[in-house]
């Protein structure tokens, strides 16, 4: 079984910041590759950024030097702190977690229901 839950999301003016949080109910947590993404209004589901098992990263374009993703394995817990803020970043945020190891567990993407972050003067 796999349950995450986000959180951290609201209302900030651009340049500004704010930090996602997403607990995960996984078992082995450790093992899950998780990843943030986001969906606007009208527009489809993107990547903004995911961190390995090993904590090797990625990021979308459009964030990268402004937004970090980072890993609490101890509580099972991913975050993403989103500085510097842009009217293009409003969205409704989404955690993610998948697995492509058998032995771990289940595999598939599992998803949260997500946080809307918006971003307005």
């Amino acid at each position: 079984q796999v349950q995450l839950v986000e959180s951290g999301g609201g209302l900030v003016q651009p340049g500004g910041s704010l930090r996602l949080s997403c607990a995960a109910s996984i078992r082995n947590f450790p093992m899950y590759s998780m990843a943030w993404y986001r969906q606007a209004s009208g527009k489809q589901r993107e990547l903004v950024a995911r961190i390995t098992r090993t904590s090797i990263t990625n990021y979308a374009d459009a964030v990268k030097g402004r937004f970090t993703i980072s890993r609490d394995d101890a509580e099972n817990t991913v975050y993403l702190q989103m500085n510097s803020l842009k009217p293009e970043d409003a969205a409704v945020y989404y955690c993610n977690a998948n697995n492509r190891i058998s032995y771990v567990g289940v595999t598939g993407d599992f998803w949260g229901q997500g946080t809307q972050v918006t971003v307005s003067s």
